[in-house]
């Protein structure tokens, strides 16, 4: 971090990407492959739950101290990072502006071209056709374009003001451009996405080639140990206290930065650590908006797998629970591509015991603040999950879910305090 901001500083990042290399933690492997991708001027899609640090990513492409750290000369590149969610309402036109002026910003050096692009945003002419033809002039100067599309599933969605259609136009004209064009040697791709584009829409045509082909995909999943072990050096005496932070951030980036921040403010400020009940009550506080996001970003087949394991794990935290779900392992063994991506995302976790996965919440705190969602919920809502249970399960396994949940609404009473939920049944979910 800059020096002027004083040596107390809080060293961890929050509310904005990490866009300091030297703050940046870990991921080593997927910069070395998005500089291969970059090299041979082709595409790549990155893609990852919430928070797990997708934006941060894309500002270490724009450094110049990272390019010559990986031997590339970044004065060869024009560099554009273009943020899909500021585009509102989002349209292909709008897009091709945002892209086009963006790169007419990054050639100073370049007055002649910078001109012509001022020509070409005067008369209108904001197309993919018009970005070819910029292209085509990098290309004679030995440059090329990194176009840098963060929040590239926002692309996926139709509107009143962008239609089904368009959206096919949009997409086709991105890969025409990156990948059938002769001006495809002058510019390399990198999106990213919340999940894998091949699972997004529009669904695959079989009739025509996949409009997601021509990228190579990568997945940021959660910090690895040493990954964790990096972010806590920045601020060593945290290690004392890493078993709580693991506790309730797991491995996943955006949760241990905003828990690390957390436990940093209190030991700036008083000296200790904060007592576990503070801490954890701090840390919902700050994360709760994710862990929505999360959820609504989650099919409803996953949202309901979610629910499962809440109620499922639910036994250990209470003095008295009526209700059975019965051999809920089985439904578990037939949802395992599911509940493996929910495990990508650093969402979930599981141990074999007997032979047997187990499920749990990565996260204690996103487990109790699912626990609360299932409480606070409603008949409307209990009977949506029901259509869902209905193509899983069958009808009197449904009934020992809807049971469950029932019983949940009915039993208020005994409190769910976040002081007797952290630290109890837990030590197999701490990473290390």
């Amino acid at each position: 971090m800059s020096s002027d901001k004083g040596t107390q500083a809080n060293p961890f990042w929050i509310g904005q990407p990490v866009s300091s290399s030297e703050a940046f933690i870990g991921r080593t492997m997927e910069i070395n492959v998005a500089f291969d991708q970059i090299y041979n001027r082709s595409n790549l899609a990155v893609w990852g739950s919430p928070g797990m640090g997708k934006s941060s990513f894309l500002e270490q492409l724009t450094l110049p101290e990272v390019w010559q750290l990986h031997g590339l000369d970044p004065s060869k590149a024009v560099i554009v990072l273009l943020d899909c969610l500021n585009i509102v309402p989002f349209n292909a036109s709008r897009f091709w502006k945002e892209a086009i002026q963006l790169t007419r910003d990054k050639l100073d050096s370049e007055p002649t071209l910078q001109a012509e692009i001022d020509t070409l945003l005067a008369q209108g002419k904001t197309t993919s056709e018009s970005l070819r033809l910029i292209l085509r002039k990098l290309g004679k100067q030995d440059k090329f374009l990194l176009l840098l599309v963060d929040n590239y599933d926002h692309t996926l969605y139709p509107h009143k003001q962008y239609t089904e259609e368009e959206l096919e136009a949009f997409l086709s004209e991105c890969r025409t451009l990156t990948y059938h064009s002769l001006e495809r040697q002058y510019v390399s791709m990198i999106v990213t996405s919340s999940r894998r584009l091949n699972e997004l829409r529009p669904k695959f045509d079989p009739q025509k080639s996949p409009w997601y082909n021509h990228y190579l995909f990568l997945a940021l999943k959660p910090f690895t140990e040493t990954e964790v072990n990096s972010l806590l050096n920045r601020a060593p005496m945290l290690k004392a206290f890493k078993e709580e932070i693991c506790e309730l951030a797991y491995r996943h980036p955006a949760l241990l930065q905003n828990a690390c921040h957390l436990v940093y403010q209190t030991l700036r400020k008083t000296g200790q650590f904060p007592d576990r009940e503070s801490f954890a009550k701090e840390f919902l506080s700050a994360t709760q908006d994710l862990f929505q996001t999360i959820c609504e970003l989650s099919s409803e087949v996953e949202q309901v797998l979610l629910m499962l394991i809440a109620l499922s794990n639910l036994g250990g935290r209470l003095h008295t629970k009526h209700y059975d779900l019965g051999n809920i392992e089985l439904l578990f063994s037939q949802q395992e591509r599911q509940l493996s991506e929910l495990e990508e995302q650093g969402i979930i976790i599981h141990t074999v015991k007997g032979g047997k996965k187990m499920y749990s919440f990565a996260s204690s705190m996103m487990e109790w603040w699912v626990i609360q969602k299932i409480r606070n919920s409603n008949e409307i809502e209990l009977q949506q999950r029901q259509k869902v249970l209905f193509k899983l399960i069958s009808r009197r396994r449904v009934e020992q879910v809807t049971k469950a949940v029932q019983w949940l609404w009915q039993s208020k009473d005994q409190a769910l305090s976040i002081l007797n939920w952290i630290g109890k049944e837990r030590s197999h979910h701490t990473p290390f």
